[in-house]
C-alpha cells in the first residue's frame, strides 16, 4: 500500500516538474520583461535620470511636475477622446458582424477568419505604413472618392485616420460576441415569438440583456487598449500635426527618449497606470446598474 502511495507521489512530482519545465520560458519572460522593468521604472520615476547619466534621487519632484505640465493634460484628454470615440464604434462593428456570422453556413468559418485577420495584423508596422499611404493626399482613399483631402496633415481629420484603423481591428470582440450568443437558449426566442415579439424586439429584450456581461468585458479590455495606443500614432502621424495625435503613451515615449527625461517619463508611465486603475474601478462600481445578471 505504501509502495503504491510512493509511486503515485513520484508520478505527481514528475508531472509537476514537467509542468514547471514547460512553463519556465513564460515565467522567465514575465519576470525579466515585465515584473523587473516595472520595479526599475518605479525607482527611476523618483529620480532625475536621462539614460546617459547616473540616476539621482529627487523624491516626488517628477510627480509634482506632472500636475504643472500642460502637455500632460493635453495628451491625457486626447487619449480619453480617442477611447470614447473608438471603443464604442469598435464594439458596434464587432456586434454587427457577429450577428451577420451567427448563422452557420459552409463558408462561415472562412468569413470568421477573414474578419478576425485585421486583429492579428492591425497593430503591425506594415499595416501602419499601408494605412498611412491609403490616407495620403495622393493615396487610394482620395482616388476612390475623387477628393484631395490631406487626411493625415489636417489636425481635425488625423485622429479619425487612427480611429478607423482601431475600429477595423474588431475581430477579438466579434469572436467573444459570437461565443456569447451561442450560449443564449433558443427556447427564449421561441417563447418570445409565441408572445408575438419580432426579431428586433427579441434582439433588444433578449440578446442585448444577455450579452451585457460580454459587452462589459469587451468594454474594459478595449478601453485599456485604447489608453495604451502608441504604435499606430507614432508610425502614421508621429503625434502630429500640431500635436493633434500625440496620445499619452507617445508623449511618454517622446519625453523619455527624444527629450532625454527618462525619470519624468517613468513617472508619466505610473500616472497612466493610476488613471487606468481608476477608470476600471469606476466601470466595475457602475457595473450593477447596466449589466444583466441571472
Amino acid at each position: 500500500m505504501e509502495t503504491k502511495h510512493r509511486k503515485k507521489m513520484n508520478m505527481w512530482q514528475k508531472e509537476a516538474l514537467t509542468g514547471y519545465f514547460f512553463s519556465l520560458p513564460f515565467i522567465i519572460g514575465l519576470l525579466f520583461f515585465l515584473v523587473v522593468p516595472m520595479f526599475v521604472s518605479l525607482y527611476y520615476s523618483f529620480c532625475d535620470f536621462n539614460i546617459l547619466s547616473d540616476a539621482k534621487w529627487i523624491g516626488l519632484k517628477n510627480y509634482t511636475a506632472i500636475f504643472r505640465d500642460n502637455d500632460f493634460y493635453t495628451s491625457l484628454f486626447l487619449t480619453l477622446k480617442f477611447a470614447v470615440l473608438s471603443v464604442p464604434l469598435r464594439l458596434l462593428a464587432a456586434l454587427a458582424v457577429a450577428l451577420i456570422l451567427f448563422r452557420n453556413t459552409k463558408m462561415t468559418p472562412v468569413y470568421r477568419a477573414v474578419f478576425y485577420f485585421p486583429s492579428i495584423v492591425g497593430s503591425s508596422v506594415a499595416i501602419a505604413i499601408l494605412w498611412k499611404r491609403l490616407f495620403a493626399a495622393d493615396g487610394l482613399i482620395n482616388s476612390l472618392f475623387g477628393t484631395r483631402v490631406g487626411w493625415i496633415g489636417n489636425p481635425k481629420t488625423a485622429i479619425w485616420v487612427i480611429i478607423i484603423l482601431s475600429v477595423w481591428q474588431f475581430g477579438s470582440s466579434m469572436l467573444l460576441f459570437l461565443a456569447a450568443m451561442k450560449q443564449i437558449p433558443e427556447s427564449l426566442y421561441e417563447a418570445a415569438h409565441v408572445d408575438g415579439a419580432g426579431g428586433i424586439r427579441s434582439f433588444f429584450t433578449i440578446t442585448i440583456p444577455l450579452l451585457t456581461p460580454t459587452i462589459f468585458f469587451n468594454l474594459v479590455m478595449q478601453s485599456i487598449n485604447a489608453f495604451l495606443i502608441f504604435a499606430q500614432a507614432q508610425l502614421i502621424t508621429n503625434g502630429g500635426p500640431l500635436k493633434a495625435t500625440r496620445f499619452y503613451v507617445l508623449y511618454m515615449y517622446q519625453t523619455s527618449f527624444e527629450f532625454s527625461k527618462a525619470g519624468y517619463g517613468a513617472a508619466l508611465g505610473w500616472m497612466i497606470v493610476l488613471v487606468i486603475m481608476l477608470y476600471t474601478l469606476f466601470l466595475f462600481r457602475t457595473k450593477k446598474y447596466w449589466v444583466y445578471e441571472e
